[in-house]
């Protein structure tokens, strides 16, 4: 779920191609997540191999990534780790909310209401440890990195910006900038020609480019004051926040009484699930690696036919189409790379 925070962020719409030639961490859960929801047959039903294993998220993962690669991008999936133990809560609420989408879909299902059904179904999406280690592989096979966080995800993305070792971290979650992210991408996976939820109409989805000094600039506070703001609003480790207090309230009470403990004060019937401090220290010091190396290879041909086609009864025609532009891109690229690096010498 992430923190609502798009009521206050200011952000850029921009284009696929203003990214070319920049490595963006993306948030893996996050994309193979959407995947899992959009990718569907018309009654809500994932893709699926002959076997009945769900190939929604590779199907989603292999052409998205081969679209980036084509641009110029350079991804890197960032995968989470184990989650924070304050995050207990928000985990069982998300499976409560998952159980009674299925409940639903089955009901339009026998109803023979297709639309509702899609609409719940997309609802149910669970991402499994064995089509995570299924996106690792097939990463692997095409030649683009992956890091494993030691929690969350996010955070990890996040540090790599700091330290520079990419421009972006990609994510529909705004926690990203809570984590110290210096840039937020959101739409990166999901970008294009839509279906609006519950209607009969599509709307066109751009990249959003968000960048955290702009932010803290605009709204006058401190990175350490933005995450108070969250907490008020509510995260993945207070989902509810403080009853009666929204994103603008929020602001004001933290510009006002300049910290969270300040602003409490004049709250004193706010409820937390967790000490809100302790959620606070997640923030500021998250469990990070820097453990990881970044290199993009060539993609190997027929490893992906034998992974994606034969095992996953994957269309050859379509797979062998995309890997030849994967291919493409990899010469072009690798090309440009090598000029810009003896130019770069001279």
């Amino acid at each position: 779920m992430g923190v609502d925070l798009k009521d206050l962020i200011p952000r850029t719409t921009i284009t696929l191609n203003a990214l070319s030639g920049k490595v963006i961490a993306i948030d893996a859960y996050n994309a193979l997540y959407q995947f899992l929801s959009i990718i569907r047959q018309p009654d809500g039903t994932p893709l699926r191999d002959r076997h009945g294993r769900i190939t929604s998220h590779l199907s989603g993962l292999l052409y998205r990534t081969i679209n980036f690669l084509e641009i110029g991008i350079k991804p890197v999936y960032v995968f989470d780790g184990k989650p924070p133990e304050i995050k207990e809560m928000e985990v069982l609420r998300r499976k409560k909310i998952k159980e009674e989408a299925v409940k639903k879909y089955e009901e339009a299902l026998s109803k023979g209401d297709l639309k509702m059904a899609r609409t719940y179904a997309q609802q149910t999406a669970h991402l499994t440890d064995e089509m995570s280690n299924e996106a690792k592989r097939l990463l692997d096979l095409l030649g683009v990195p992956w890091v494993q966080a030691p929690s969350e995800g996010e955070a990890q993305a996040a540090y790599m910006t700091i330290k520079g070792d990419a421009y972006a971290a990609a994510s529909q979650d705004y926690d990203s900038l809570l984590f110290g992210a210096r840039r937020l991408v959101r739409n990166l996976t999901i970008s294009g020609r839509r279906k609006l939820p519950r209607k009969d109409e599509y709307v066109e989805i751009h990249p959003e480019l968000i960048e955290l000094d702009k932010v803290l600039q605009e709204l006058q506070v401190t990175r350490e004051q933005l995450i108070e703001i969250a907490i008020l609003i509510g995260t993945d480790y207070n989902p509810d926040g403080v009853k009666g207090v929204g994103p603008k309230t929020a602001l004001k009470m933290i510009k006002t009484y300049g910290s969270l403990e300040k602003a409490l004060k004049t709250l004193p019937n706010a409820e937390f699930p967790v000490d809100p401090f302790e959620i606070k220290k997640i923030f500021i010091e998250p469990q990070v690696t820097g453990d990881y190396k970044l290199e993009w290879r060539k993609p190997d041909v027929n490893g992906i036919l034998r992974f994606l086609c034969d095992k996953r009864d994957f269309s050859e025609e379509r797979v062998m189409n995309a890997l030849n532009r994967a291919l493409k891109a990899y010469e072009q690229h690798t090309k440009q790379s090598t000029l810009e690096a003896f130019f770069g010498r001279r």
